[in-house]
């Protein structure tokens, strides 16, 4: 008999995720994939896995899962906030970044993210996931990957690979990064904003707004004046582009972001911030950084040896 988790409740936001679906963008479909790399691969480093393997993301509450069949060693990653319910009526407070194991009737029950918006669900094995283009990751708005390329559903079934038969556990620690400045390259059109609010983007703060999702991140601020077109052709846009809409207050692109669009870029977060800058939650006040080709790869490697 198959072993499963059974969504009791489904989270907010709660989807199969894993490093991307590359190759595709010329036909629209996005990489997608995790939001945070680093505590994605870390959920997986928790129990043994390759880290390209599928692991259920959630975003400020995760689901609440009950296991039904053999037991399973099982990793929750981020800053999180999560109880394990034994069959026996036990509770148990729950360790995030450390592996543990789950029986026949335990549930799971991870009911918030702390001062951040992701985490990630990890299971020795990996869970039995439907792959598509070499990914199993879900684009919602597409409808492409497990799923049905849907979100958890409450009475879903989540089915995993293999039992666990040690009691071998890790913990990995995790530092939670609180800065707020978030480093950025000169976008494509960076000319087509006045010097003064080139001036500003840097040295202004910016308010992360509700309006954030897997697609991108509305900011609260100055605005910014366009002094060329605040309109272009439309071309290729890539994860962390700034693009500045009509009304001057940006808009950063994130994972799930369209392949193309028509609003001048007036900068790009390099990809050592991007996981920072995701979790960041509504009313967070950020800056920009500006920096050069040079450091932005200098702190791509460093970011690659956190791995």
């Amino acid at each position: 008999m198959s072993s499963f988790f059974k969504v009791l409740r489904p989270g907010i936001n709660s989807t199969f995720q894993d490093l991307g679906r590359f190759g595709l963008q010329h036909l629209g479909i996005v990489a997608s994939g995790c939001m945070d790399r680093l505590l994605y691969c870390n959920s997986n480093k928790l129990v043994g896995n390759n880290i390209s393997e599928g692991a259920l993301e959630f975003a400020y509450q995760g689901p609440l899962l009950e296991l039904s069949g053999e037991k399973a060693l099982v990793a929750i990653s981020g800053n999180v906030n999560f109880k394990i319910q034994k069959k026996s009526g036990q509770t148990i407070v729950g360790k995030p970044n450390e592996s543990f194991i789950v029986f026949n009737g335990d549930k799971i029950d991870i009911l918030s993210t702390v001062k951040s918006v992701y985490g990630y669900f990890s299971i020795f094995g990996g869970f039995d996931l439907k792959i598509i283009k070499g990914s199993s990751s879900t684009l919602v708005k597409a409808k492409i990957g497990p799923n049905d390329g849907n979100k958890l559903k409450i009475e879903d079934k989540i089915f995993y690979k293999k039992s666990y038969s040690k009691e071998n556990t890790k913990k990995i620690k995790f530092f939670f990064d609180s800065d707020n400045t978030i480093r950025v390259m000169k976008g494509l059109q960076f000319d087509y904003f006045s010097k003064k609010s080139q001036e500003n983007f840097f040295s202004k703060e910016y308010k992360v707004t509700n309006l954030t999702d897997r697609m991108g991140m509305r900011l609260e601020g100055e605005k910014l004046e366009n002094i060329v077109s605040k309109n272009i052709k439309s071309e290729g846009i890539t994860k962390g582009s700034i693009q500045i809409p009509g009304d001057g207050k940006p808009i950063i692109l994130l994972s799930d972001h369209p392949t193309i669009g028509g609003y001048p870029k007036i900068g790009n977060v390099i990809t050592a911030d991007y996981d920072k800058l995701v979790q960041k939650t509504p009313n967070t006040k950020i800056k920009f950084k500006l920096v050069d080709l040079t450091i932005a790869e200098s702190a791509f490697r460093e970011y690659v040896r956190k791995f």
